[in-house]
């Protein structure tokens, strides 16, 4: 191994950045940063801070291990300028529940002073907290980087040569903490709008109930971020002849306005299912239904009818991501055949396609929304052949719809990695 390591440093070419000669120590690299680095657990507790912390706030290591972030750092008692800590609890927060990176504006954090007790030191900070995730997206630690400013801000403040640039200083420092108030009231009231279409959500959305002897499995799982949430839907109906429709939709736009357009939506499909000759014609009178609804352009969604007693699938695509069939042999095969531009997308009306395909009994039927393959930065093809491979490993007569339907989250939709909404069906043929 060590010939073969001085074998490549020995022909690299000209300009070719030079290897390691061994495994680098990241402990040391980050003792060594130079800005001040703190590493904190989920329960924000001090993990460890590098040399650049421990003097630029002067506590010692040995001395903030283990403890709490607000007992080390509290903030400066009656003091109404003093909210450096609930600032920074806010922030550390939103690390927690979204997984995102936090950067907060300028903060003023009083320090109490470690050598004479009851004495505090003006101190001005510049924070920025970013969360350090495990393999299924929750956040293990979060990486707490400062840098301080407060000479910066004495010597604008006190600059005398120059009235107008201190009190520009101090404007801009004033402006600076409004803004964050803003944000925080309107992140609040991003949370109060999530919560309120979620639960209107749930109250619109179909409990699933087993049919006959097949058992059928439906998840919603929203988004990790407020704003990208209840877009996402999807319906059971029990057809004449004993047959089901099954469809999955995703409305453009997210929060109160898409959960009212897909209640709408879901529930025009319902009643188009009970008449309609098939799933293409569902899908064109929804078309229809939705141009006279405003937030409805441009919706996309996939409707299959079961027919139980001829083993047979009929489904029809408006834009929306294929169904997969999981034969019983253990082999995936997409449901793509007929598919059509999303609802309201044309000029003028058209008749939708539609297409079977014979399924042999104990296969199974999953269809979705784009949360559970679609991740930023890769095309779509490749989520798409995630689930085949995670459908392909798992035999329809090994697992339960329940537990295929937990398996299918639980590998392709970890805690926290979501930025869409992820609706799931699955039903055992």
């Amino acid at each position: 191994m060590e010939g073969q390591r001085r074998s490549r440093g020995g022909n690299r070419t000209a300009g070719r950045p030079r290897e390691p000669d061994g495994p680098i120590d990241y402990h040391a690299v980050f003792r060594a940063l130079p800005g001040a680095v703190a590493l904190l657990t989920p329960d924000l507790r001090y993990a460890d801070v590098n040399d650049s912390f421990t003097v630029t706030t002067g506590r010692s290591r040995g001395y903030l291990l283990g403890r709490h972030v607000f007992d080390v750092f509290p903030d400066r008692p009656e003091d109404p300028r003093a909210t450096g800590a609930r600032s920074l609890r806010a922030s550390l927060e939103r690390v927690l529940a979204t997984g995102q990176r936090d950067s907060m504006p300028l903060q003023r954090y009083d320090l109490p002073d470690p050598e004479r007790p009851g004495q505090w030191e003006e101190r001005y900070w510049s924070p920025v907290n970013s969360a350090l995730l495990s393999p299924d997206g929750r956040v293990e630690l979060i990486v707490h980087r400062v840098e301080e400013v407060t000479e910066l801000v004495r010597s604008r403040l006190s600059d005398t040569a120059d009235d107008r640039s201190a009190a520009r200083e101090a404007e801009l420092y004033t402006r600076a903490r409004e803004l964050q108030e803003l944000n925080d009231h309107l992140r609040r009231a991003h949370a109060r709008e999530r919560e309120i279409a979620l639960s209107l959500q749930r109250a619109m959305l179909p409990p699933h109930r087993q049919r006959g002897r097949h058992e059928v499995a439906v998840r919603y799982r929203p988004a990790s971020t407020a704003l990208n949430v209840c877009g996402d839907w999807y319906e059971l109906v029990d057809l004449p002849g004993g047959r089901l429709a099954v469809a999955v939709g995703d409305v453009v736009g997210h929060g109160l306005p898409a959960a009212g357009v897909m209640g709408q939506l879901r529930s025009a499909l319902s009643a188009a299912s009970r008449v309609a000759a098939g799933p293409g014609d569902a899908l064109e009178i929804l078309g229809l239904y939705a141009r006279g609804v405003e937030g409805a352009e441009c919706t996309t969604a996939v409707e299959v009818f079961i027919d139980w007693e001829g083993h047979t699938l009929t489904y029809s695509s408006a834009g929306h991501l294929p169904p997969v069939l999981l034969h019983a042999d253990g082999r995936a095969e997409f449901l793509d055949g007929a598919t059509d531009p999303p609802l309201g997308a044309r000029p003028e009306h058209s008749t939708r396609p539609q297409a079977d395909l014979a399924f042999d009994e104990g296969s199974t039927l999953v269809l979705y929304t784009d949360g559970l393959v679609e991740r930023r930065g890769e095309g779509i093809d490749e989520g798409l052949h995630r689930l085949a491979d995670c459908l392909s490993g798992h035999r329809p007569g090994s697992t339960t719809a329940e537990s295929l339907a937990d398996l299918l989250l639980a590998k392709l939709v970890p805690d926290g990695a979501a930025d869409d909404d992820t609706a799931l069906v699955v039903i055992r043929l």
